[in-house]
């Protein structure tokens, strides 16, 4: 999505959280459908948790599917094939094993938005897709997330200075609340254009038609 020689340039704004499977798969699926249009986005993430009072230890995932969604263990384990297989579809690696935890992104949604003032909330979003589903790294450490963030680019100190005093703390709570007040219960939620609002992970096609819709473009 080269923003580079591109005529019309789309604002899409992406209501998620880091520990969302869906939402990775439904970028990716956006990705797919801005590459059918030919069309360019402009990307903003906004905050979104889908567990607020998860303890810092975290909980393991199977334990915590099975106490909040009422699923069996065999129906998490099928539900996570089928991820794995949408992943491999897209060419994104989710790597769920038997020790995988659900962890508190607190913390990751502050950093989120410190790096969304310096141009790199972006890669830092799909860094933490990443480190949480493909490397088992844990989100919700401060060192981890420091990491990160320096290795899209961002200065390690300062990043740390903003998670340790949790400067962001009140402005992502007020984010969370804006979202949740205007109707948000699900993630991703994904605005194309200020005028189209998907909520769940769709198809390629159905984001392209979106996207062609808010650019005014006849569909092909």
């Amino acid at each position: 999505m080269d923003q580079t020689d591109i005529v019309h340039v789309v604002e899409v704004e992406i209501v998620s959280d880091v520990v969302c499977p869906w939402c990775i798969v439904g970028f990716l699926q956006l990705r797919k459908g801005l590459e059918m249009t030919g069309l360019g986005a402009r990307i903003r993430w906004h905050p979104f948790e889908l567990n607020p009072g998860m303890a810092p230890e975290g909980q393991n995932l199977t334990e915590h599917i099975v106490e909040k969604y009422g699923a069996t263990p065999e129906q998490s384990q099928a539900s996570r094939a089928q991820l794995v297989a949408i992943g491999q579809e897209l060419g994104f690696a989710f790597n769920f094993t038997d020790e995988t935890r659900m962890v508190n992104t607190f913390r990751a949604h502050q950093l989120l938005d410190w790096a969304a003032e310096r141009g790199l909330q972006h890669p830092l979003k799909l860094a933490l897709f990443k480190a949480h589903f493909t490397d088992a790294r844990d989100v919700s450490d401060i060192n981890v997330l420091v990491d990160v963030a320096e290795e899209v680019g961002l200065d390690a100190g300062p990043a740390r200075e903003a998670l340790e005093t949790n400067e962001r703390a009140d402005v992502v709570r007020q984010k969370e609340n804006y979202w949740m007040q205007n109707g948000i219960q699900g993630v991703p939620t994904i605005c194309i254009g200020g005028k189209i609002v998907l909520t769940g992970a769709q198809e390629a096609s159905v984001y392209a038609d979106a996207i062609r819709a808010s650019a005014q473009i006849p569909a092909v």
